[in-house]
């Protein structure tokens, strides 16, 4: 007869075993799966993160902006107070020198008594008429010293006021630096998303596409309305500089960031603008937030912070400088929520 044998059990030491050979494959899976590359995020997931980064590249560059046209002034005005500074040391100089000399002949000749210079003179006209000159001498070391203590306080307060100026213009260079730093920063992290994009990709999500330039491929320039006096002149000279690149912290004549292309289009009708869209958002008259109440030549303000700002040019269109990467073009005027409507 066949025996019947149960199979042999496995010993509890080779369950433990494997049990623990599974539990570390496991593990290894898990770690594996946990470090692999990570998909690969698509077209639109890259443009959203970049059109952030971008619009917080441009509130950085205009901060850059304010700070750069505060630290020029404040250099200015440090140099205009050093060079008073320079010429009332050399004017303080001159009228200590001048009061040596009185007090000088005043000690060779007022060491005898009077009287006894009389007695003693071979001249007594001429010795009267010395003693007069010195009466008079001693009058204008007077006044020297009057005038040298003057001298002395404006210097000091020339001096400290010098000083102040120099500290700020510290303290707004380093204000400066980190704008700048914070530009770079955001451009950097932009170009490292669009890199994992194609040629044509990264084209078309810098050059803006959909709203951005909603309704600019439509607008027939000659159809638009002509402007009179400097904000016609403004408005020509914007219109001109279509196709020039976005430049952050630019000013032209060929390259512009989009406060730059105000300043630059007004300056050519011999307005002077003030450098930020910030600033700009303050200029001139206010005429609301409806685009339907502009004119040729209004500035026209964007977001609550007023990072960005362009030209109305009529028919519901602006010329703006739009971002890094694009360059100055026409948009519909209400494609971006509008902060003011500033008449110049």
């Amino acid at each position: 007869m066949a025996s019947h044998r149960r199979p042999k059990q496995p010993s509890r030491a080779r369950v433990t075993v494997l049990t623990a050979a599974a539990a570390t494959a496991v593990a290894l899976s898990a770690q594996v799966s946990a470090h692999a590359a990570p998909a690969q995020p698509s077209k639109d997931e890259v443009k959203a993160q970049v059109d952030k980064l971008l619009e917080e590249q441009e509130q950085a560059a205009e901060k850059y902006n304010g700070a750069k046209e505060k630290a020029d002034q404040l250099r200015k005005q440090a140099d205009q107070l050093q060079d008073q500074v320079a010429r009332g040391q050399e004017q303080l100089t001159e009228l200590a020198s001048g009061l040596a000399a009185v007090a000088g002949d005043q000690y060779r000749h007022a060491g005898i008594d009077p009287s006894m210079q009389l007695m003693l003179s071979s001249d007594p006209d001429k010795y009267l008429d010395q003693a007069s000159s010195f009466d008079q001498a001693a009058s204008t070391q007077a006044a020297t010293l009057k005038s040298l203590e003057d001298q002395q306080r404006r210097l000091d307060q020339q001096k400290q006021e010098a000083a102040t100026v120099l500290a700020e213009l510290d303290s707004s260079t380093q204000a400066l630096n980190d704008a700048k730093n914070d530009v770079q920063s955001k451009l950097q992290e932009a170009q490292k998303l669009l890199s994992q994009l194609s040629a044509a990709d990264r084209a078309a999500i810098l050059r803006g596409g959909g709203a951005a330039s909603r309704g600019a491929d439509r607008v027939d320039l000659g159809s638009l309305p002509k402007a009179a006096g400097y904000a016609g002149v403004a408005v020509q000279r914007a219109l001109d500089k279509r196709g020039s690149a976005y430049v952050w912290g630019a000013t032209g004549p060929s390259t512009f960031d989009c406060s730059g292309l105000m300043v630059w289009a007004y300056a050519q009708a011999g307005v002077s603008l003030p450098r930020t869209s910030q600033s700009q958002a303050g200029v001139g008259t206010n005429v609301g937030k409806d685009w339907h109440n502009a004119q040729p030549g209004d500035l026209v303000v964007y977001y609550n912070d007023a990072h960005h700002v362009g030209m109305y040019v009529g028919n519901g269109m602006v010329v703006h400088a739009p971002r890094t990467g694009d360059v100055v073009k026409l948009m519909a005027a209400d494609t971006l929520p509008i902060l003011t409507i500033r008449r110049v």
